[in-house]
């Protein structure tokens, strides 16, 4: 046989075909396409695979060359700044054992166990990232190397951690979590590394840049603590968080949304507005909401409440507390008792706080026999439920410890699934666009290798799903095998003020409880037939939609959701009668307002009603007295507007409080 021809050809994702060298690797591809594509090249995608751009092509391969602007390619380069970061602390900290050092949305971390005691403060990481730059300078190739298990238990005898993974531990503690997945290297023959000098290797199933010289937009930004596998009982480590971006303008953006995110942290919102705490004698997680703060909360429950009921929902009512056999039946207990509170032993019987609402719901629904005229049937509660969260994932309002879930089941006939679907995702988007979210996007989850029903049952409710988000026409993406084992579902994300991405409602179609607790009804041909259930959380929860709502509008909430709508203050003590008047006639039209007398300078009276994000303060003086009007300081406004008609207000502000606008909507 003769030699090979010299050339192969490899498909590119636009269609067409590149002839290469035979042994060209994804660099000497990217480099043939164009220089720039080459210098912005931080890894390859082949056949549907990332690979290092050192990778040889072979004839026939589909190519994509994967750059640091993409989310890939930002993958790509956090991973490989994790791994200079892990070269770093050993190098300031010797001995220090490495744990995993995975690539997050945004950042990365990794975890490690230092020696003799040392513990990491915020105040190492200048050093840390100091010396993490003097290894980026030094231009280190990333080489990717494959070792017999026997040969990477020995490579790694001084790393604990990196030998437990490699001894294949990680399959029976880490294989449900995806940061512990990332890292674990290790094939049937072979151990996957990366070494970038002698001194220094890590186990890693890559891929990476090509040399520590392609890295460098990075910050550590913090220190936490962490368990290995996240699990208590086992060794407590230390987590350094950073970031990583392909550019120097992509991570000043970055930082300058932290900043804005620290900015609008509705736990600090929350005190500044005098709207809620957490109070340590009554336990973490287990917030109090004040009079302002509670306020908002029914204005946003009153609210959904209507729109539930003009939508054909029926307001129910559960107790708090319910007989253990209840959630035996359900199935619940045997999943969730990890996280329910415990027992309690009363009269003979073992009672539950509730954890969910949908058992009790479903007795509504089989307190008596129903009819196909009744369906579809659906019910809603604000119904609170405890779950026993622990201390370490508790943030504020997004996780708390007592929920309260703008719950709702829909009880449908098999052939209304797919029209209650559509009509109830509209529903969702209807409802979150009144509250000032716009930006949506979606997970459909699908049926996981594990599940109970039947095939073609998880087939018409997956179509059922997808058909409603593409009548809502919401961008999705499709979350294979993410269902729940007993359905699929849509899980709705909003994008926030500042990009952030917040998962909100999920809509769930659910084939386990209607059977086991033997639900149904009688249809038109007199017969007995099982009903389809959907599950539906639209706020997610009261409480962390509240959080949301807050950071998207930095505290300042649209005017029908202020506690506080609009404060008059008199110039002087002589001008009170006319502030208290102009109180009262806005009071008297349904508005939320107060006065603030005169006891303070004008100047310092008007920043605090700035400081507490009110819409507007109407400043009231001779001449306003003299003409039935205010001085208009609306929150966004760069200037008072002077000599307002009282009534020209009250058209305005009615105006905006019925379109749930916000003062900055009309600022010039």
């Amino acid at each position: 046989m003769g030699d090979p021809p010299p050339n192969i050809t490899v498909a590119v994702p636009d269609g067409s075909t590149r002839e290469v060298a035979r042994g060209s690797t994804a660099s000497d591809l990217a480099a043939s396409i164009g220089k720039r594509l080459a210098a912005d090249a931080v890894a390859a995608e082949v056949n549907g695979v990332l690979v290092d751009l050192g990778t040889a092509l072979a004839e026939g391969d589909l190519v994509r060359i994967i750059t640091g602007g993409v989310d890939e390619g930002r993958t790509v380069i956090r991973h490989s700044t994790s791994h200079v970061m892990a070269q770093a602390v050993l190098a300031v900290y010797p001995g220090a054992r490495l744990a995993i050092g995975p690539a997050i949305e945004d950042g990365f971390y990794y975890d490690f166990e230092l020696p003799e005691s040392k513990r990491f403060s915020d105040e190492d990481l200048p050093a840390i990232e100091e010396k993490m730059r003097a290894i980026i300078a030094a231009d280190q190739p990333f080489v990717r190397e494959e070792l017999s298990v026997d040969e990477g238990l020995a490579l790694f005898a001084d790393q604990p951690f990196k030998r437990e993974i490699i001894a294949g531990v990680a399959t029976a503690h880490g294989a449900a979590d995806p940061d512990f997945a990332a890292e674990a290297a290790v094939g049937a023959a072979a151990v996957t590394t990366y070494r970038n000098t002698p001194e220094f290797v890590d186990l890693c199933r890559g891929p990476h840049v090509p040399t520590t010289g392609r890295l460098g937009h990075f910050r550590l930004t913090r220190v936490a603590g962490s368990y290995w596998h996240g699990d208590e009982r086992l060794p407590q480590l230390q987590r350094i968080y950073g970031t990583a971006w392909e550019s120097a303008p992509a991570l000043a953006d970055y930082l300058h949304r932290l900043e804005e995110a620290e900015r609008r942290d509705h736990r600090r919102l929350g005190s500044e507005l005098d709207l809620f705490h957490f109070p340590p004698e009554i336990g973490g997680g287990l917030p109090v909401f004040h009079p302002k703060g509670a306020l908002v909360r029914q204005l946003m429950e009153d609210f959904s409440l209507r729109m539930h009921l003009a939508h054909g929902y029926e307001q129910v009512w559960t107790p708090h507390i319910t007989k253990s056999t209840l959630y035996e039946s359900s199935g619940h207990l045997s999943w969730y008792a990890a996280s329910m509170y415990p027992p309690m032993e009363m009269e003979g019987a073992t009672y539950y706080l509730k954890p969910m609402n949908c058992p009790m719901h479903i007795l509504i629904y089989k307190d008596r026999g129903r009819s196909y005229r009744e369906l579809p049937l659906r019910y809603f509660e604000f119904g609170t439920v405890y779950r026993f969260e622990r201390s370490g994932v508790l943030h504020g309002l997004t996780r708390v410890r007592c929920i309260t879930q703008d719950d709702a089941h829909i009880f449908c006939a098999p052939d209304q699934l797919a029209g209650e679907l559509r009509s109830l995702l509209a529903f969702v988007l209807e409802v979150l666009r009144a509250f000032g979210l716009t930006e949506f996007e979606a997970e459909l989850s699908t049926r996981p290798e594990k599940f109970v029903g039947e095939v073609a049952e998880w087939d018409q409710a997956t179509e059922a799903l997808r058909s409603a988000l593409e009548a809502a026409e919401i961008p999705y993406v499709v979350a294979e095998g993410e269902g729940a084992f007993y359905a699929p579902k849509i899980d709705v994300h909003i994008r926030d003020a500042i990009g952030r991405r917040w998962q909100l409602s999920t809509l769930q179609v659910d084939f386990q409880l209607p059977n086991r607790f033997d639900l149904g009804f009688i249809g038109a041909d007199n017969e007995r037939h099982r009903p389809q259930m959907i599950h539906r959380a639209l706020f997610g929860s009261v409480e962390r939609f509240f959080a949301i709502l807050l950071e998207h509008y930095a505290g300042a909430l649209p005017t029908w959701l202020m506690p506080i709508q609009a404060r008059v203050l008199p110039v002087r003590d002589a001008n009170a009668p006319y502030a208290a008047a102009v109180t009262s006639r806005l009071a008297g039209a349904g508005f939320r307002v107060e006065t603030d007398e005169a006891a303070e300078p004008l100047g310092a009276r008007v920043r605090r009603g700035k400081l507490e994000k009110l819409p507007y303060i109407l400043v009231v003086g001779d001449d306003d007295e003299r003409d039935g009007s205010v001085g208009v300081n609306a929150r966004g406004a760069e200037a008072v507007e002077r000599g307002v008609t009282l009534e020209a207000f009250l058209a305005r502000l009615s105006q905006e409080v019925a379109t749930r606008g916000r003062p900055e909507d009309g600022a010039t």
